[in-house]
């Protein structure tokens, strides 16, 4: 199969203008996480229309749903997608840009955009759909094609799973035997970029509220103030960076948020932050967690507060760790047939996914790879200059990915992906 994998695609590859008309219906009509309803009905609905082979089972883990394709005995692959969306107004200005605004599940309305490439996601994830039906007389075993709700609140993966998507009393997906996956980034369109070992951090949020006590501004001695508390907490945490992490390892700490009191001359009774912390190593997480935890109750003791504070660990996401092996063929397949578009990328990146969940959650290995989405003109002309990094990111109002070859691209990798670990038909 492998020195066929290329002829295979362009064979089967379905015309991309009508997956571009899919495309911008769902990049102009966003859902936010734990909302995307009208998003997994138009998959559905054009699933369905595809074949009546394909085993759709939807509303697991909220919106997710999986579509199973069975082609004789062999290995089951796992190919994933997000689908949800994210709480910024978009300023791209493209013609199908989102205008959308939406309540969501805090019950606040906000501007929804697919500013991580969710869209790009899903639409590549039904394009290898549909070759993968083509193909069949050039594989066996069975395909699952899930796309996945929620990914940007940390919690859809573990949603789908928790859910049962694995039980057999509930939504019965077959047991994979490797898990696949990928995202698209702000690299040049066409790049596909792997990675052995970790290649996306993991990522921990915590909301810490400290407690103080209240008064009029103009009588410190008589509170305990809590903003004070909170800055020296602030600065302290940046040094378990420069003096707790080793050197040659990675950790980044964000407070992303703060807030405390409405008046100037009053000091408050309390303040509220949220903390993000980012790493590739196990320990190296554990021992900044542990350290976080000590450097606040500790600010908190020397303060003189009344009362501890409160740490609420309320998202975690694993380090997102390539299979050895898996990483190992698919690097040979993806060079096949990407040529000098595919790199092994230089370094790990600190974006986190919960991607690994559905892997992890059953002991079965997975890979995980990048795709490029910044038109290649501009990527040039930026690249010419040394302004790389002007290029709009993930999560930026500006981010728009170049649909072409972006459709392409993503399509095509996880058709490769997929043909690399089922069997070749006799």
């Amino acid at each position: 199969m492998s020195s066929t994998k290329a002829a295979v695609i362009r064979e089967c590859r379905p015309n991309l203008t009508a997956y571009e008309a899919v495309y911008k219906k769902i990049h102009a009509n966003p859902e936010l996480s734990h909302c995307e309803s009208e998003t997994a009905s138009l998959i559905i609905q054009h699933l369905r229309g595809l074949s009546a082979d394909f085993e759709i089972r939807a509303g697991i883990g909220g919106h997710g749903l999986i579509a199973i394709l069975r082609n004789g005995t062999g290995k089951t692959v796992l190919l994933r997608a997000d689908i949800d969306a994210l709480p910024v107004a978009e300023r791209t200005g493209l013609e199908y840009a989102s205008l959308r605004r939406q309540i969501g599940s805090d019950g606040k309305e906000t501007p929804v955009m697919h500013a991580c490439g969710h869209d790009f996601h899903a639409v590549c994830l039904l394009i290898a759909a549909e070759t993968l039906l083509r193909a069949r007389q050039f594989w066996t075993g069975t395909l699952v094609f899930l796309f996945q709700p929620a990914e940007e609140a940390g919690d859809g993966a573990l949603g789908m799973v928790n859910d049962g998507l694995y039980d057999s009393s509930r939504h019965n997906c077959p047991i994979p035997d490797i898990v696949l996956g990928q995202h698209v980034a702000p690299i040049r369109a066409g790049v596909v970029a792997s990675k052995n070992g970790p290649i996306m951090s993991s990522s921990d949020s915590l909301k810490v509220t400290i407690f103080g006590r209240g008064g009029h501004g103009s009588m410190p001695h008589r509170c305990i103030d809590p903003v004070v508390i909170a800055s020296h907490i602030v600065v302290r945490l940046q040094t378990i960076v420069s003096r707790v992490v080793p050197p040659d390892e990675v950790a980044v700490i964000t407070v992303g948020s703060i807030h405390a009191g409405e008046a100037e001359n009053v000091i408050s009774d309390r303040v509220f932050f949220t903390v993000n912390i980012r790493t590739l190593d196990e320990q190296v997480r554990h021992t900044v967690l542990d350290h976080v935890r000590r450097t606040i109750t500790s600010e908190c003791e020397a303060g003189f507060c009344e009362k501890g504070p409160q740490i609420e660990h309320h998202m975690s996401l694993p380090v997102t760790v390539n299979s050895e092996n898996a990483e190992k063929k698919l690097r040979q397949t993806f060079a096949q047939i990407f040529g000098h578009e595919f790199v092994v990328a230089p370094k790990s990146s600190l974006a986190s996914e919960d991607f690994s969940i559905l892997a992890g959650s059953i002991g079965k290995p997975y890979c995980f790879w990048l795709f490029g989405g910044i038109d290649q003109q501009l990527w040039d002309s930026l690249a010419a200059q040394g302004k790389l990094d002007t290029v709009p990111i993930n999560h930026s109002p500006d981010f728009a990915p170049a649909i072409h070859p972006t459709l392409e691209t993503g399509g095509d990798a996880l058709v490769a992906a997929a043909l690399t670990f089922l069997e070749s038909s006799p």
